[in-house]
């Protein structure tokens, strides 16, 4: 798209799109025609039957459970005798535990005594003796075991933990990293308990901000074990209990497949690639760093992506210049055929546990940590994160 440098940027914060995106010549009426045509994704059926919502995406149709079924005083009910042990208090752990202590129900919280978790969940209002504890006496006095720990740690810990984990209780995952690749993680769930799965589509802040907020995140379910006859029912009421808006069927297996195969793609890996791509070109070609980052990430973060996520792909090339359209939708092509190799290749890697063993090798590194601020830094160091730091500082929320 045509550049015109930084006051643009400033504009892209201001505005719904840039003018060199939205088509001065594309009348008012003909943008709502497309907008209109372009939002509606999925045909609706309610049905009579509790907690179900059978939608269609695309041509596929899949049932869809929501939080209006599960109100505060039912999950207060349904969980009446249970206690939620949740262990771990990172991201994840965070954001659900405070949910959860929210919505009124039992919960207690397990991590390593004094440790920097232990120091955080104190801040957060949990209470030693009272609903924070170590690891082995929350697993102990548990009956929904929620091991939220990394996939490093559950593999590390898991023999302390099994022996723990006995018959009627329930076994509650975010993750299906450490049951699916039981053979590379040594996580043997018991055969006796029931093992569920609520994986929240975003990071334990979001889980947090979207619930405080009234709102909900979208969650996968899915049982990996149904002993008791009611693992599903537990899934969609944890679902709902830990903050989740809407909640959408799938398996262990499946889950953790496409979450490993995302955050490595268009979610983080792939996209940061195709940024310093970008980038790097339009700096060997002499663009400054301010242009280089604005027609970079700016513009995409700021103003087309938000726009992509509200209204859809279509939206976007109906909303901008003909020209920006049509050189949109030749090179589109030329990326996916070029890119679809790599994209399968990384599905192989997921899916062979080629990725699962990298994570582990890596992780379980004593010195992980150390390492880990190391490759931070260097990112933080590139001139493109840099640049954006100065670009972000010019936005209009940030003027002092």
């Amino acid at each position: 798209m045509a550049s015109r440098g930084l006051p643009r940027a400033l504009r892209c914060a201001r505005v719904a799109a840039p003018r060199s995106v939205l088509s001065s010549a594309l009348p008012r009426p003909a943008l709502a025609k497309a907008a209109a045509a372009a939002v509606p994704r999925m045909a609706i059926n309610q049905q009579p039957i509790r907690g179900l919502k059978s939608i269609t995406f695309a041509d596929s149709t899949e049932t869809v459970y929501e939080r209006e079924d599960w109100p505060r005083e039912k999950l207060q009910e349904f969980f009446k005798n249970d206690t939620l042990a949740l262990i771990g208090y990172g991201s994840q752990g965070h954001g659900q535990g405070l949910n959860l202590r929210d919505q009124g129900l039992n919960v207690i919280v397990g991590v390593r005594k004094d440790g920097a978790s232990w120091k955080e969940a104190v801040q957060d209002g949990w209470v030693p003796g009272k609903n924070l504890f170590d690891v082995d006496t929350a697993v102990e006095k548990g009956t929904v075991v929620m091991n939220l720990l990394s996939d490093a740690a559950q593999s590390e810990t898991w023999p302390a933990l099994k022996p723990k984990i006995t018959k009627g209780k329930t076994l509650y995952f975010s993750h299906g990293f450490s049951p699916v690749f039981k053979d590379l993680t040594k996580v043997d769930v018991p055969e006796d308990v029931d093992v569920i799965l609520v994986a929240p589509k975003g990071s334990g802040r979001t889980v947090r901000t979207l619930f405080r907020e009234g709102r909900g995140i979208n969650s996968s379910i899915a049982v990996f074990q149904d002993v008791t006859g009611q693992a599903k029912e537990k899934a969609i009421a944890m679902g709902v209990a830990v903050g989740s808006g809407y909640l959408y069927e799938t398996t262990f297996q499946k889950e953790v497949y496409s979450d490993l195969y995302g955050e490595r793609g268009c979610l983080m890996g792939g996209i940061h690639g195709m940024f310093l791509a970008q980038y790097e070109v339009l700096r060997e070609r002499g663009h400054s760093p301010s242009e280089a980052f604005n027609e970079t990430v700016e513009e995409a973060t700021q103003s087309l992506y938000p726009l992509i996520g509200g209204n859809g792909m279509d939206w976007m090339y109906a909303a901008c210049s003909t020209t920006a359209r049509r050189g949109a939708i030749d090179w589109s092509s030329r990326f996916r055929d070029n890119l679809k190799p790599l994209f399968n290749e990384l599905y192989d890697r997921v899916q062979d546990g080629t990725e699962t063993q990298r994570s582990l090798d890596y992780n379980s590194q004593k010195d992980y940590r150390e390492k880990y601020e190391k490759e931070m830094q260097e990112i933080r160091d590139l001139e493109i994160w840099r640049a954006g730091k100065a670009v972000r500082s010019l936005r209009p929320e940030n003027q002092k």
